[in-house]
């Protein structure tokens, strides 16, 4: 099992990455959109003065149940062995 701290870590980082999607996504597409360099070079300092944990490259997938970061099943939000001992009670 997974210490605590990692999955509440977890939880920390899905939080601030559902708080700054929206801002990420409209300074990504200034980006985009700008011709000069110097104001894209502008957007893209305050895009880093974000934190770096809102970011959804950052969220790991992980067992609801025991915190597990590897032989995780997207569809059912478990890993393996939780999913094996689930199927073994029906």
């Amino acid at each position: 099992m997974a210490n605590k701290a990692m999955i509440q870590r977890e939880l920390k980082r899905q939080n601030l990455v559902m708080k700054y999607a929206k801002k990420r996504s409209i300074l990504k597409q200034e980006i985009k959109k700008a011709s000069s360099l110097k104001e894209k070079l502008t957007l893209h300092r305050k895009l880093q003065q974000l934190p770096r944990n809102s970011a959804a490259v950052r969220l790991h997938n992980r067992c609801l149940v025991t915190g597990r970061p590897k032989g995780y099943f997207r569809d059912f939000g478990l890993s393996r062995h939780v999913l094996r001992g689930a199927t073994r009670l029906f």
